[in-house]
């Protein structure tokens, strides 16, 4: 069974959103709202994906329960606080400066769910409850420590802190990271000290397994922050759920290169099977980067990259639910826009401008893919 798609069109916006449904009572959604019309001022456009999402909750989502949102804004600091006072949704929620390359100031991605109970737990983290499971979600995290390295230690320290406080931990339950870096050239490099040596100490090592994870550039209303997360982790799953992706023919392990996190992550339920791939870029499977200078070529070894590793986890392009691209150069839009418009059109995507942590890559992208398991071996979603 494939996804179901369709594009609608809303006052002064348009939505891209897919559906996973198969036959049981938790129905899964990916939308992704875009504003129609580039040249209206900022309060109309965010009034603009505001009102699409309300219509679609009162429509095509009815029933539907959001669990994760992500706000992409052309400019952070002068946006975000209108965000925060208009948007009361109870969800988590992650806003970020990654510009939207159609011209536009903002666009929202949102994941939903049918028939689950939600709340904010007491670590703060946002619950999602269905069956056994406890889904934890969390946005925007930040602090204001000294730099790029300390900021990142605290993130983690804290998070780790959060999820002992709901019976978790890092290792066991933490299934995919978001790393936003402000100015990624110049503080990336303290982002990937501060996790790999936080990880060493929580057991996760290159002979036992790291995170699904996208380190990408973007910037917080404050330019002080330097370093932002959202993570998602699961309460109650068993460690013979989680399985881990990695397309040795076409990529290699990111300890080569003295980084730590997971190509991409499969979860297994009784009713379905959930894989996140990480921000996936064009390389080998000897870290080098193919393709330099050239967005067309790297945008196509991108998109078979991303290729082997869903098919490592039995799974396809149609099978994907949303897709975030992100772009370095500006410039590059117009050829990346046409090759996925000629491939990808009728799935929930969007480009932002968002540098990769390798100058050299031109483009990068991360994906949610969700399939009907058969095979009743474990607990349902």
């Amino acid at each position: 069974m494939s996804l179901q798609r369709k594009t609608l069109q809303l006052e002064k916006a348009y939505a891209t959103i897919s559906l996973f449904d198969n036959g049981t009572e938790v129905r899964e959604y990916h939308a992704m709202i875009h504003v129609g019309d580039a040249t209206l001022p900022y309060h109309e456009q965010l009034e603009a994906v505001l009102n699409a999402y309300n219509a679609l909750l009162d429509g095509e989502l009815k029933g539907a329960r959001c669990v994760f949102k992500r706000y992409f804004l052309s400019d952070a600091a002068n946006q975000t606080d209108d965000i925060v006072l208009n948007d009361v949704t109870d969800c988590a929620k992650s806003i970020i400066q990654q510009a939207p390359l159609d011209g536009t100031k903002i666009a929202l991605w949102v994941y939903l769910m049918t028939n689950v109970q939600t709340s904010v737990a007491g670590s703060g983290l946002y619950e999602v409850s269905h069956g056994g499971f406890r889904h934890l979600w969390n946005g925007s995290a930040h602090n204001m420590a000294a730099n790029s390295e300390y900021q990142t230690r605290l993130l983690f320290n804290e998070y780790s802190m959060q999820l002992i406080e709901e019976g978790c931990t890092l290792k066991d339950n933490c299934i995919r990271t978001w790393l936003f870096v402000n100015d990624v050239d110049l503080n990336y490099g303290g982002v990937v000290r501060a996790r790999n040596q936080f990880f060493f100490t929580q057991g996760l090592t290159n002979n036992t397994h790291f995170i699904a994870s996208t380190g990408i550039g973007g910037r917080q209303a404050d330019p002080n922050v330097l370093t932002q997360m959202d993570n998602y982790a699961i309460a109650g799953i068993k460690e013979e759920q989680v399985h881990y992706l990695y397309a040795p023919t076409h990529l290699n392990r990111t300890s080569d290169y003295g980084v730590s996190f997971e190509r991409g992550t499969y979860i297994d339920y009784a009713d379905r099977r959930q894989v996140f791939i990480s921000g996936t870029a064009s390389i080998n499977n000897k870290g080098e980067i193919m393709y330099p200078k050239d967005v067309r070529k790297q945008t196509h070894r991108m998109w078979e990259n991303v290729e082997t590793l869903l098919a490592e986890a039995d799974c396809s392009y149609e099978d994907v639910g949303y897709m975030i691209v992100y772009l370095r150069d500006t410039a590059d839009y117009q050829v990346v826009k046409q090759l996925y418009e000629e491939r990808f059109h009728d799935k929930p995507y969007v480009i932002v401008h968002a540098p990769v942590c390798r100058s050299g890559w031109l483009v990068e992208m991360e994906c949610m893919a969700v399939k009907e398991m058969e095979t009743p071996l474990v607990a349902a979603f």
